[in-house]
């Protein structure tokens, strides 16, 4: 592809394009937003920086997207190789003096590079398997792939066998000595190991890999998005275009959706299967096959190494199945599990090792936004293209990505395998590691002093400085600093760095872990089976990260976020017991490791603004040349929408669904009655958003009690967004197919009791975010409310609270807001915070609320043939235009729906009115 592009070059300049770049592989013919949206995302790739591209949803965004970005990556390529070609030819000079410091760099690090290469380059999908990990397994202390002759190593293990006091099947629970140096740096600590400089390691059918063929790593676009389904929708899209087929992509996705080993699945949660296919990656079964020399150096004993995992085992099908996604185009999710479960080898793993040779890498937030996950799959942002859909709440979802949270039972079950392990390990442990393991265990009793109050006095007391900041007010949840947490606990001394790299390099959580289940398996009167088993042993090694993660939490300064202590609640209350969380509220550090190492990153939306937020907290330090905007109109017609905010219903009572006035029966019963009216004038499908699952069931048992329910009923069938994500497909499957059913029947006849069904769902749930209602599906969308997240939420209490204080100084924060020990005990509490922010933390609350309006009421509208009502059901929508401030929720809709809005202050009939005729004449329209 790169020696004759399919698509020529769009030769442009650095903020300004000679030639106007075309998109030959659109498959249809563009609209002009959609030709405006490319021809500004190309732009943005070619100036670099940081680019917001917003576009309403249902306009072509993705296609958009696809046919921009990549035909970007072509025509780049096809440049770099001319430049490079003239470079080498005589007198042609060092390119063009327009070219960006960062081309020239790139063609010239790439010739320099070829030159020590043997020039040959590897096919997509031919590269070697996962390279980071195969690396990482040499230091692995569970399993070393080689033993070297004549040395023995001096381990704990040794004094273990020269008593008759232990068994020898625990030998395999002893760690090596451990020796922590006096030097500042975290690497000083190290395990006792004779390192022989060599690692060796065969696969499991005797073919041997080349360690020296490194894969040619060039350009790179990596898309990410939210959800596994909307990265296979990417793919989708990207198959209509002629990309499909000529790009080399790869996608990515969590184990759980890849694996395809029946007996880890049936873990069924994330976590646990996790934990078992690590498990299975390092349980690695070994044969010695033969003795390798080393010269001078010595012998060394090659062995065979598989993996643990069934899937893993034979190295030839892994690269069958790499050979076969070179050859099969673009493959979603779906498409490698079934190719990995027909060729039965891992598409988890088999994925992975294609990611250096591909040009574009599909894959979820968390992989690309999380550095470790980055690191653990090896990918490489510097001077390559990051394309982030779906950033309406990337902040949040970044910070998030941080926190850390163990719960009272977690550390009940680590500090008693570490204090289990020590009791039985104390004689044959050297200094080095019982110096550790103690410090692990004061840690462990600080934390659950904290949660249970001093009331277990098997618990060592951490100080009386704990007691004096959690005891006063131990019923309530409260949060700290980091550094006032750790001097509260009298742990301030230890030096949590150099602790957590004994962790990483003892692997004393497999240690204990696998110790403890040992133990507690023989304990068991009954047998249990393997399931239940491995089930139990994730649990622990579960408990044992999460203890590692936040840790490593209060490595981070102590502004960067806080520590919420929530204690056990009563049984009564119905909440789950204690835990410590630790919540990153700053996302500025982590997001510029991305920016600083892209050449460029799009964030991409339906609805981005208002952008000043997202640039306030991921990258307020941002040049102004180096920050591009640009938002599009929607591509239906202005008949096409109705946007309607209501005010009353139609009895005329007001509607209010502010938190202290939506619960009472009057305000339910006239959201009742207005329902009652819409299923006689709305046709087909209605979907129905409220605040939470809660109130949502609170008003289906209202309208349940007073006969409402039986009304609304006799028009339309009624279906409810399960809790469960799982049911979630089901529940669409027959709301649609009852609203086509229904719909066939009443062109068929005249007079048919029932006309469409409607759908009560919630805001942030599944339905809210990702569902789309095109036609039938979604002809009436009513918004029941403003949905503020709740007052309660300690979580986004403190992010408020933060976000206020952004640009402020300390001085002037701590007069605004305590930054010690923080109490939170009801609802009233959290409001009173919330009215205290006059600036960016209000605004920030504000704008959670509006977003998710915006995600809901834009699920109806998704191509130019399309058409919907939108019902703003709550006073607060309606009020009069001309006295609206900046900060009214009708100033934060999506400008191709507040420019369309009619509020409908008077009596409901003239509401009613308007749909009447708005679905007559689309109706009319759609015959035409």
């Amino acid at each position: 592809m790169e020696d004759e592009p399919k698509f020529p070059a769009a030769a442009e300049k650095i903020g300004q394009m000679e030639d106007e770049p075309k998109f030959p592989a659109f498959p249809y013919e563009p609209y002009s937003i959609q030709i405006d949206f490319m021809k500004a995302l190309y732009l943005s790739l070619s100036k670099g920086g940081v680019s917001m591209l917003e576009s309403p949803t249902g306009t072509g965004k993705t296609l958009s997207i696809i046919c921009s970005a990549l035909q970007w990556l072509v025509d780049r390529k096809h440049r770099l190789k001319s430049e490079a070609n003239q470079a080498q030819t005589p007198g042609g000079g060092n390119g063009s003096d327009d070219e960006p410091d960062w081309m020239k760099n790139f063609v010239a690090n790439k010739d320099a590079a070829v030159e020590d290469k043997i020039k040959k380059k590897p096919m997509f999908g031919k590269g070697k398997p996962d390279k980071g990990r195969n690396q990482g397994s040499c230091r692995n202390l569970l399993s070393p792939n080689f033993v070297e002759e004549g040395i023995h190593e001096k381990k704990d293990s040794e004094k273990l066998r020269e008593n008759n006091e232990v068994e020898l099947n625990d030998e395999e629970f002893l760690m090596e000595e451990y020796e922590s140096g006096e030097e500042e740096d975290a690497g000083a600590g190290k395990s006792k190991r004779k390192a022989g400089g060599v690692c060796i390691n065969s696969s499991s059918d005797g073919e041997e890999e080349d360690d020296n063929e490194d894969d040619e790593e060039g350009l790179k676009i990596y898309f990410c998005s939210r959800t596994h389904s909307q990265l296979s929708q990417f793919v989708k899209e990207l198959r209509k275009t002629v990309f499909g087929n000529e790009v080399k992509v790869v996608s990515l996705g969590s184990r759980k959706i890849f694996c395809i080993n029946e007996e880890v699945l049936k873990l069924g949660s994330s976590t646990y299967i996790n934990e078992r296919c690590l498990e299975l990656q390092e349980n690695k079964k070994k044969e010695v096959s033969k003795l390798k020399n080393l010269g001078s150096g010595g012998r060394i004993r090659r062995t065979k190494a598989s993996s643990g995992c069934p899937m893993l085992r034979n190295q030839k099908l892994q690269k069958q199945f790499r050979s076969e996604i070179s050859q099969e185009g673009a493959l979603d999710i779906e498409d490698l599990v079934h190719l990995g479960r027909r060729m039965g080898t891992c598409p988890y793993y088999g994925s992975r090792s294609i990611i250096p040779a591909a040009e574009l890498v599909v894959l979820p937030y968390q992989s690309l936004l999380s550095k470790s996950s980055r690191e653990s799959l090896g990918l490489n942002l510097k001077n390559n293209i990051v394309i982030i859909d779906e950033a309406h709440n990337l902040a949040d979802s970044l910070i998030s990505m941080y926190d850390a949270k163990i719960t009272s039972s977690q550390l009940e079950h680590v500090n008693s395998h570490i204090k289990q392990y020590l009791e039985r390990f104390r004689n044959f442990l050297g200094p080095g590691n019982r110096r550790y393991i103690q410090t692990l265990l004061v840690i462990t009793r600080a934390f659950l002093q904290i949660l249970f109050n001093g009331k277990d006095t098997s618990l060592v007391d951490p100080g009386h400085d704990a007691e004096k900041a959690f005891g006063e007010k131990n019923a309530l949840d409260s949060s700290m600093a980091i550094n006032e947490f750790l001097f509260s606990l009298n742990i301030d001394n230890i030096n949590l760095v150099k602790l957590l790299h004994y962790v990483k390099e003892s692997n004393i959580i497999h240690k204990v872990s696998g110790y403890g289940n040992k133990v507690a398996n023989l304990q068991k009167v009954s047998a249990l089976n393997d399931i239940r088993e491995s089930s139990e042993e994730g649990s622990i090694l579960s408990g044992f990260r999460a203890f590692v993660d936040l840790l490593l939490s209060l490595t981070n300064n102590d502004g960067d976020g806080r520590i919420i202590i929530s204690r056990e609640k009563p049984a009564s209350s119905g909440q789950q017991g204690g835990y410590l969380k630790y919540v990153m509220l700053t996302g500025e550090k982590i997001f510029s490791e991305i920016v600083d190492q892209a050449y460029a990153v799009i964030l991409a939306g339906g609805t981005l603004q208002p952008i000043e937020e997202t640039k306030e907290r991921l990258f307020p330090q941002l040049t102004p040349d180096r920050f591009h905007f640009f938002s599009c109109s929607h591509i239906i017609p202005p008949e096409s929408i109705l946007p309607v905010a209501l005010s009353c219903g139609p009895s005329g009572q007001s509607f209010d669904f502010s938190y202290s006035s939506r619960s009472s029966t009057i305000m339910m019963e006239e959201l009742g009655l207005l329902l009652c009216n819409l299923v006689t004038v709305v046709p087909e499908g209605i979907v129905v958003f409220f605040s939470s699952f809660d109130y949502e069931g609170q008003v289906y048992d209202s309208w349940k009690a007073s006969g409402i329910l039986e009304r609304i009923m006799k028009k339309k069938c009624i279906f409810r967004e399960p809790r469960k994500n799982t049911d979630v497909e089901f529940v669409l499957k027959e709301y649609k197919e009852t609203i086509n059913t229904l719909s066939n029947t009443n062109q068929k006849e005249d007079h048919v009791p029932q006309n469409g069904a409607i759908l009560l769902a919630v805001v942030g749930g599944k339905i809210s975010e990702g569902i789309n209602f095109s036609d039938g599906m979604g002809r009436c969308i009513v918004m029941v409310g403003l949905p503020y997240p709740s007052p309660s939420d300690i979580e986004l209490l403190e992010r408020v609270k933060h976000i206020e204080g952004l640009g402020v100084s300390n001085s002037s924060r701590s007069t605004k807001f305590s930054v010690g020990n923080e109490h939170y005990s009801n609802v009233q509490a959290g409001f009173d915070i919330l009215r205290s922010c006059k600036h960016r933390g209000k605004e920030y609350y504000e704008n959670l609320c509006m977003k998710a309006v915006n995600q809901s009421i834009g699920r109806a509208i998704r191509h130019i043939n399309d058409y919907a009502a939108i019902l703003l059901v709550d006073a607060r929508y309606a009020s009069d235009p001309s006295k609206r401030s900046l900060s009214h929720p009708t100033n934060k809709l999506p400008q191709w729906i507040k420019d369309r809005l009619v509020p409908v202050t008077g009596k409901y009939g003239e509401a009613h009115r308007l749909l009447h005729q708005f679905f007559k004449l689309n109706k009319k329209r759609g015959c035409q």
